[in-house]
């Protein structure tokens, strides 16, 4: 272990190690450009999405080992949702540069896709339509982010029928400033509620199921990309936390289950006067742009980065 993976990053139960050899490829055979997101199936295999379309599905074993890649068409690839039907994962890619969700097997086979909804009378054409991130409810319900569109929230049922459409874009409580990722908040199990990021406003807005607004979990500093919820915790992946955009300024935020930061993975230690969160920033640099966060079985975490030139993923080993 050299001396950065020597250093402990994060806070309180939820420190790790890094590890930057994870997953390091031939860049040559197996290129990455943007790496937005990475989820794990069922098989327990790491899954990464990137905008590079020579290869837009990179598969890994836990250990960091290529298994498979496919995937030349999705030259806006940012969403990567996975869902498992009961038996059977599938996947859900959010391509904003071709105005699409689409539904595939996670070999790749397409099997639904979701253009822009001119049905809802929200868009004038479908160039408009931008989706960063989907979320898929137990009954199936499909939930589209328009985080780089028309800040809408658009609901669907298993079948692609389109339910309703709540949010737009403004100042108000139920609506967004980049609505970039949208997550199902199951951890009670008798009443899911959505999550959804409002990035340029530093906090999450949680909504029930019908689209009614509920309340907001401010996170100053925090230029959220999207929610991730494992057991009782959420992660939250934070590709800056002070402009431009390109300031590589990120860090990675876990909650607990009270919505409290409890861990601040290279950034500031959380601190809460009043009982509000205090300003957040970055203290280690450890991480340029933050952009989704995976958690494996074991508790370990796994970093996809944006404008990071070309970075594969890193490691975060669970002490």
């Amino acid at each position: 272990m050299n001396t950065a993976e020597k250093i402990i990053l994060g806070h309180g139960s939820h420190q790790y190690h890094l590890d930057y050899h994870w997953g390091q490829l031939d860049a040559n055979k197996t290129p990455v450009n943007d790496c937005h997101e990475m989820v794990m199936d069922s098989r327990k295999r790491i899954i990464l999405l990137t905008n590079e379309t020579r290869n837009n599905i990179i598969i890994y074993d836990k250990s960091g080992k290529l298994l498979e890649t496919w995937g030349s068409e999705y030259p806006g690839a940012h969403g990567l949702t996975l869902w498992n039907g009961g038996d059977e994962d599938f996947l859900f890619i959010c391509d904003y540069e071709r105005h699409e969700v689409i539904k595939t097997t996670v070999s790749g086979r397409v099997l639904m896709t979701l253009p822009c909804p001119m049905e809802s009378g929200k868009y004038a054409s479908p160039d408009q339509y931008r989706p960063t991130e989907t979320a898929v409810a137990a009954n199936g319900d499909i939930y589209v982010a328009d985080g780089y569109g028309e800040q809408y929230i658009i609901q669907y049922n298993h079948k692609g029928e389109l339910i309703r459409v709540f949010g737009g874009r403004g100042d108000n409580d139920d609506q967004f400033h980049n609505a970039h990722g949208i997550c199902i908040d199951d951890r009670q199990k008798d009443a899911p509620t959505l999550l959804i990021t409002a990035r340029q406003q530093n906090c999450l807005k949680r909504f029930t199921l019908d689209g009614k607004y509920i309340s907001t979990i401010h996170l100053p500093g925090a230029y959220i990309c999207r929610p991730v919820i494992d057991d009782k915790n959420v992660y939250l992946a934070v590709l800056i936390s002070k402009m431009p955009w390109d300031s590589q300024s990120g860090f990675v935020l876990v909650l607990d289950e009270n919505d409290r930061l409890v861990s601040n993975i290279g950034g500031s230690v959380p601190l809460y006067e009043d009982g509000k969160l205090q300003q957040l920033h970055q203290v280690v640099r450890v991480f340029k742009h933050p952009h989704d966060v995976c958690i494996d079985n074991d508790k370990n975490l796994y970093v996809a980065q944006w404008l990071s030139g070309k970075m594969y993923p890193i490691k975060l080993n669970r002490i």
